[in-house]
């Protein structure tokens, strides 16, 4: 799945892929907005933390995977 996260004040935006649900990256978000830090998994096992405050969208793709390979 990918997800996006715009950073308040910033002009770039982290960018990844995540093994996890579109569920599960919704609810952690929600959680987020009351904690005070967002924190989510790559699918590399990497670890993105962002404070809550400074979170301006966050973008959920789509769980469909990738058509890989050509069509005769």
């Amino acid at each position: 799945m990918d997800i996006r996260i715009g950073i308040k004040d910033s002009a770039r935006e982290i960018a990844f892929d995540s093994s996890q649900t579109a569920q599960e990256v919704e609810s952690a978000v929600l959680a987020a907005l009351e904690a005070g830090h967002l924190a989510l998994d790559d699918a590399k096992g990497r670890r993105y933390i962002v404070p809550s405050a400074n979170i301006a969208y966050v973008e959920i793709g789509s769980e469909s995977t990738r058509k890989i390979g050509f069509v005769a």
